[in-house]
């Protein structure tokens, strides 16, 4: 359920945060996810943010972790490629 943040409005978005049907987000043009409270994703411009509600469809989507918000994820999968 890849939702693209241009596609929803700040209310809706904020019910589906509340209701953890939205757990991360992710750059679209560099595919990279991450937290909804990372640094880097904050600064992104909303036409490249996208939401997901797993770290799993995140990945299936061809996603890989943020080097920052989450450096052990990151990590773990670096080493592997």
């Amino acid at each position: 359920m890849l939702i693209k943040h241009e596609h929803i409005n700040d209310s809706a978005l904020r019910g589906k945060i509340r209701n953890a049907e939205i757990v991360l987000a992710g750059n679209s043009q560099l595919k990279i996810y991450g937290t909804l409270h990372c640094k880097s994703g904050r600064r992104m411009k909303r036409e490249n943010r996208v939401f997901f509600s797993s770290e799993q469809e995140a990945i299936s989507n061809g996603y890989r972790p943020c080097g920052h918000c989450m450096k052990q994820t990151y990590l773990k999968w670096k080493n592997k490629t």
